[in-house]
């Protein structure tokens, strides 16, 4: 028997949220594993600065998708969690072939631009229904991924 959920935003709208909060976790999900196989196949003279950098960025990932899971769970929604699903729901897409280091850090730009871009479109639902706890998440992802945007874009300057 299902418990009923009274935690002042209606069954329509919890389900909504946890629809736009699917999408976030898969974005974060496909930027996650995008992370950690340039972490393992990077070459170069940055090796081991990049090496390091996606690691601490796939870690700080791995703890995101639980975030963004555990809200989607606390709204009375089931998490996605199959590839397949995260497939259809994310708006990043796998890349191919043997890229070069200065091709990764431009493929994860764009990966933590998307999450950003996911995140906020789910601000107008949140915002309408008060549902500040999902708001808090999406501020913290957002200011992660500006700033791990911002750094990786630097080290393309020069």
């Amino acid at each position: 028997m299902k418990s009923k959920i009274d935690i002042g935003i209606d069954e329509k709208h919890r389900e909504e949220i946890a629809q736009g909060l699917s999408r976030l976790l898969a974005d974060t999900y496909t930027l996650y594993l995008k992370t950690h196989n340039y972490h393992w196949n990077v070459t170069g003279p940055m090796f081991q600065t990049l090496h390091l950098m996606f690691e601490g960025q796939y870690n700080a990932l791995a703890l995101a998708v639980d975030d963004i899971a555990e809200r989607i769970r606390a709204l009375g929604v089931k998490a996605p969690g199959t590839y397949a699903e995260f497939t259809k729901l994310s708006s990043i897409k796998e890349t191919h072939g043997d890229l070069s280091a200065e091709q990764m850090i431009k493929e994860l730009v764009a990966g933590q631009e998307a999450v950003v871009k996911t995140a906020r479109s789910i601000f107008p639902i949140v915002d309408e229904c008060h549902d500040e706890p999902t708001a808090d998440l999406l501020t913290q992802r957002m200011q992660i991924h500006e700033k791990t945007a911002w750094m990786l874009r630097s080290m393309l300057e020069g």
